[in-house]
């Protein structure tokens, strides 16, 4: 009888995944990277890629834990390491995490107070008494002090380091009042310079050097190298290295084979690419729950879409069923998120609800896209209550309900049911001065979109056909539905049919035994939802 064995779906901490005998992929390689390439460093990716796990595994290391690295690469290779870097094997240092990731940031004192929290624990650890008032100060007197009484140069980590700016984006004054604190705090790692012998910042976003790191200018950031690529998440091999046994017996479990088995583990969760022309990741949090849980679902939206994300889309307007095709951007503006930007690619790319599908070297712009199904799909369901505040009970029996009718070709229950959802849209969603104007067309096909994907079936927006394009289209094995919207002072639903017949869409449909609908939609400006419809059905 096989034993299960245990994987690490809930723990951040190395030592004791280590001592738990927890299943542990191993990426000591790239302390060795780092180590050649610098002392200072800076690494962005999404939540729940194992950012913090790595830090846990840097504290062990640098804390001189050599029991714990039985095995792995980082043992077979230290005596080298140590010589490279002038220092003994497993040689240990004074370690200062601190773990930025606290509940809430919603007044002024939380920041400064949270950070003397974890200087205060440190002081103590370390049997130093404190100096000075300020978080910049009780910092720099912690790091000399440590120098001085070890006469080791001291390691930093630092987790989590942007959660005081995401929480406060909605509120200018409180958001400047963190972004100077941190600077100040930051700037710390380069006045200390020679009593640090390791430091490194981790978090989601790339706040814009001219913000936020201008004073510690001295950080390298690998959050684009080719080389640290797979430094977080799990590739392709270390998954047949260190999964199988799970993979079989999910297929066991699933009864299918266990090449479909992975197909649909890469389908699901692969995807992730954060270089130019490094390698592909799963996702390490919805992966191990799978493996462990031996059914494939949605995990890394157990705690839905972070809010700031959301918010920055709808200040922004942006048109949801673009980010379905293929999104081109800079590698300046992709890395650097700044405050009061009016782009959310780069705060979807950096949160993981965006990923690198391709590069051009000649221009250094990237192509991104959705890294795979589950992103995609959670992504849009977990919008659906931010666009139209419809609580989530009232989402599902809709998405049900819709199911249903555009199988069977009931349209009028279809509509029934958008137009509850659509009834649910915030007024003030509606983009700021635009009160009284013309109806944004794609502001409610975005909301159609998000709707339809979620039914599991084939949506497309915005498809180009010969003579123009059809707005959305809705592909099930019994029947096509073309979907053309208008709102009411632009035209009539039979306008919008009519144009559908011009677009030389149907053509492609000549001896295809589905029955296609031909359905066109007006929007009342004043009702803020549909005004009137007509649908054609055609055989062809």
């Amino acid at each position: 009888m096989n034993i299960p064995r245990i994987l690490p779906i809930d723990t951040q901490s190395f030592e004791q995944v280590r001592n738990a005998g927890n299943v542990y992929v191993d990426k000591t390689q790239y302390i060795e990277k780092l180590l050649q390439l610098g002392r200072f460093f800076f690494l962005s990716r999404p939540h729940r890629f194992g950012k913090s796990l790595f830090l846990s595994t840097l504290q062990s290391y640098f804390e001189g834990k050599k029991a714990l690295f039985d095995g792995l690469y980082i043992a077979e290779h230290e005596e080298e390491i140590a010589r490279r870097q002038k220092c003994e094997p497993w040689e240990e240092s004074p370690v200062l995490y601190l773990n930025l990731n606290a509940r809430n940031y919603i007044t002024q004192d939380a920041l400064p107070n949270h950070l003397l929290k974890q200087l205060k624990k440190l002081e103590t650890e370390y049997q130093v008494v404190s100096e000075g008032e300020a978080p910049e100060e009780r910092f720099i007197y912690l790091i000399e002090t440590l120098y001085e009484k070890t006469h080791k140069q001291v390691v930093v980590l630092i987790d989590e380091y942007d959660k005081p700016l995401l929480l406060t984006l909605q509120d200018p004054e409180l958001n400047e009042a963190n972004r100077s604190l941190l600077r100040a705090f930051f700037e710390v790692l380069k006045y200390c310079d020679r009593y640090i012998r390791f430091a490194i910042l981790t978090g989601i976003t790339k706040f814009s050097k001219t913000n936020l790191f201008s004073g510690a200018n001295n950080l390298i950031d690998i959050s684009l190298l080719d080389d640290y690529s797979a430094i977080c998440g799990f590739t392709e091999q270390e998954l047949s290295d260190n999964f199988m046994p799970e993979i079989e017996q999910l297929a066991a479990k699933q009864k299918n084979s266990i090449d479909a088995t992975r197909h649909l583990l890469k389908k699901r969760y692969d995807g992730y690419s954060f270089s130019r022309r490094g390698e592909q990741v799963y996702n390490p949090f919805s992966l191990l729950r799978v493996l462990a849980y031996k059914e494939f679902e949605y995990y890394w939206f157990e705690t839905a879409t972070p809010e700031y994300v959301v918010k920055a889309l709808l200040q922004n307007v942006y048109p949801i069923p673009e980010l379905n095709d293929e999104i081109e951007i800079d590698s300046d503006s992709m890395q650097n998120f700044r405050y009061g930007s009016t782009d959310s690619i780069p705060i979807l790319f950096q949160s993981g609800y965006l990923t690198i599908k391709d590069y051009y070297p000649e221009l250094n712009h990237f192509i991104l896209g959705f890294p795979n199904e589950e992103v995609r799909h959670c992504f849009l369901k977990n919008l659906l209550p931010f666009y139209t505040a419809a609580d989530g009970s009232l989402i599902s029996k809709s998405v049900g309900n819709i199911t249903r009718s555009l199988l069977s070709g009931d349209l009028s229950v279809v509509l029934l049911w958008v137009e509850k959802v659509l009834t649910k849209i915030y007024y003030g969603n509606i983009p700021s001065g635009e009160e009284g104007q013309p109806l944004r067309e794609y502001y409610y096909q975005s909301v159609l979109y998000a709707l339809f994907y979620v039914l599991g079936m084939q949506v497309e927006t915005e498809v180009v056909c010969s003579t123009g394009r059809v707005d959305m289209v809705i592909t099930t094995p019994e029947r096509v539905y073309l979907f053309e919207f208008k709102v009411m002072t632009a035209g009539t639903p039979q306008d919008a049919i009519a144009q559908l017949k011009a677009s030389g869409y149907l053509a492609q449909f000549n001896g295809d035994k589905r029955p296609i609908h031909l359905v066109g939609i007006s929007f009342d400006e004043k009702k803020r939802n549909v005004g009137e419809w007509e649908e054609e059905v055609i055989n062809c």
